[in-house]
């Protein structure tokens, strides 16, 4: 039977397979043909990328302990993906004050949290000095915590306030306590599809720019990409070139996070008819792709479970993921977008879906060194009601989740 399944894959995917395996670095073009097989094809891809996974990084399975944090939702960008923005003048917007923001800091660091991921909206009436407060009175209270905090476009919305040159502005930035920035706001980096996502946010070299500056002087960021939209195949494999790319020149990624879609209470399916968000196949692709296309450079690659759910997840870690991502304790942007997967998972849980695949559990820090093994399961804390899934939520049934 295993014979004829082998025989049932295209000779030239099993080429591109075998070579990546042996350590040839895929083309874009050859990356655009992986994230279309199906069938037997797809299989032998998630095979691959298990394998390589296993080579690269071996059988731990990170996640770090983290509070999301989003200071306000008041922003004019108008982003047609996005659910989360509010006009100054809505009944829901809101400004965090700075009491509920060192509150939140307090319960996260009372949880067991070494990361605070802070972005918000882009307030028409905050500056680049809004920005360095923030960071300078959490790390006032909270000496300790890391700050993985502002996306490249909040970035931009601080330096054009400001007099200083991009490098000083994060320089500036990352002496006030920022330790990393999420590499979010790129979407897709190509301006043909971001000119229908999001006309008025910062264009493709923009984004590189300020995330080649920030590596410049060791801020390292994350990577991402959304995809399940818009887009086709070739541009998530350009998109995937363009970063490969920017990590050989600077090695100032941490990782790669695909991000799904997320369609129900958005314009841009909604009003401009875009895809209802990826399938289970679309999934599970570019996380394999992503492990074959970027080895050696980005060696790890998350799973977003906000936007997968804990079940599917488990999957695209068998399929060449390695991260499980954060806790979050709260989530707001997927939420209002009309993600159902829930805004917390706990240590707890983490370790327990992790052991369900019979992988290795490893809580890390921000920049993926070691916080705790857990080797031995008996060891395990057993999760508290308070922290098991709502019913429906890590069984939901893959059919149901595509």
């Amino acid at each position: 039977m295993l014979s004829r399944i082998m025989k049932s894959v295209d000779q030239n995917v099993a080429a591109l397979l075998e070579s990546t395996l042996s350590g040839k670095e895929l083309s874009v073009d050859e990356a655009e043909t992986l994230l279309t097989v199906e069938g037997a094809d797809f299989h032998a891809l998630c095979w691959a990328a298990d394998e390589a996974r296993r080579e690269d990084v071996g059988d731990d399975v990170t996640y770090v302990v983290c509070r999301n944090l989003n200071f306000t939702n008041i922003c004019y960008v108008g982003c047609s993906f996005c659910g989360f923005a509010r006009h100054k003048h809505q009944a829901d917007a809101y400004v965090q004050p700075m009491e509920v923001i060192l509150e939140k800091c307090t319960e996260a660091v009372d949880r067991g949290a070494t990361e605070i991921c802070m972005q918000g909206g882009i307030h028409p009436q905050k500056d680049h000095n809004d920005y360095r407060d923030l960071v300078l009175n959490i790390k006032k209270e909270f000496p300790d915590l890391h700050l993985h905090a502002f996306s490249p476009e909040e970035i931009d919305w601080g330096h054009r306030k400001s007099d200083m040159t991009l490098v000083d502005y994060l320089r500036w930035l990352q002496d006030a306590g920022v330790g990393t920035l999420p590499g979010t706001a790129a979407e897709i980096l190509d301006d043909e599809v971001r000119s229908i996502l999001s006309p008025r946010k910062l264009k493709t070299a923009r984004w590189v720019e300020i995330i080649e500056a920030a590596h410049s002087i060791g801020l390292r960021t994350t990577s991402t990409v959304m995809y399940g939209h818009i887009e086709s195949p070739r541009h998530l494999a350009a998109h995937m070139g363009l970063l490969r790319d920017i990590q050989k020149r600077t090695g100032g990624f941490t990782e790669f996070v695909p991000l799904g879609f997320i369609h129900e209470l958005n314009e841009l399916y909604n009003v401009l008819g875009s895809r209802p968000g990826p399938g289970l196949y679309e999934d599970i692709r570019i996380v394999a792709v992503a492990r074959l296309f970027l080895r050696p450079h980005i060696k790890n690659i998350q799973v977003s479970w906000v936007k997968m759910g804990h079940k599917l997840g488990q999957m695209a870690l068998g399929s060449g993921a390695n991260d499980f991502g954060g806790t979050l304790m709260e989530e707001s942007i997927s939420r209002e977008s009309g993600s159902q997967f829930g805004e917390n998972t706990s240590p707890e849980d983490f370790r327990r879906l992790i052991r369900e695949i019979g992988r290795v559990p490893v809580e890390r820090s921000t920049l993926y060194g070691t916080v705790q093994r857990f080797d031995d399961p008996a060891l395990d804390p057993k999760p508290s009601a308070a922290n098991e899934e709502s019913p429906g939520q890590a069984d939901i049934p893959l059919d149901l989740v595509s």
